[in-house]
């Protein structure tokens, strides 16, 4: 009798531990699906990679980072963030275009709203997740440069001198402890979330 209480006892930790588990799992990936959420990308696609081009690329990702915190102000959430960048579209192309100008290039300029996958990228310290985000793409002439890529809305990124480093401002203000960890201690979900997005591809 004492075997199978020690069975029976043994069996019930081991289901509790899976299901505890599991549930961490869960919101894990349910965090995780959130943070991808409510952000907006910039993706900048520079003319080429000849080193004038890159140059170029940088100097508008400049420009409109300044322009970031004014656009987003009264943004409150990513939904409200794509309003105010779809409504600005042809003034965030005429920055970027004047900017070029400025530096006498007559490359031409694209700015769209657009759905796209990211990998996994890393920036100051931040590691964003790979998956789908929503983003502001920037093309400059041909796009056919390598690209420049960062948080536009909450405004993340600020250009100091010759970098751009994070706004810890606003990252305080944007996310939680949670969407924090994520962000900064990488290591620790890459396997989780890997999985979670098989899964859910699974039963979309």
């Amino acid at each position: 009798m004492k075997k199978y209480t020690g069975i029976i006892m043994t069996a019930s930790m081991v289901l509790t531990i899976l299901i505890s588990n599991a549930l961490s799992f869960v919101d894990d990936g349910r965090r995780l699906d959130e943070l991808r959420g409510s952000v907006l990308r910039l993706h900048i696609l520079a003319n080429s990679d000849n080193e004038e081009d890159q140059r170029l690329k940088l100097c508008v990702r400049d420009a409109l980072l300044e322009q970031s915190g004014e656009l987003f102000a009264c943004a409150d959430s990513l939904e409200e963030a794509e309003a105010a960048a779809e409504a600005e579209l042809h003034e965030i192309e005429r920055i970027a275009r004047e900017t070029l100008e400025s530096q006498g290039s007559s490359q031409t300029v694209t700015a769209k709203l657009v759905d796209m996958h990211f990998d996994e990228r890393f920036y100051d310290g931040l590691t964003m997740p790979a998956g789908d985000y929503k983003a502001l793409r920037v093309e400059l002439g041909e796009a056919e440069g390598h690209n420049w890529w960062c948080v536009m809305y909450p405004p993340l990124c600020l250009p100091a001198a010759c970098r751009v480093t994070i706004n810890k401002t606003a990252e305080e203000a944007h996310f939680d402890k949670k969407e924090l960890d994520i962000m900064y201690r990488p290591k620790k979900y890459r396997i989780r979330f890997a999985v979670w997005d098989k899964l859910k591809r699974l039963f979309d």
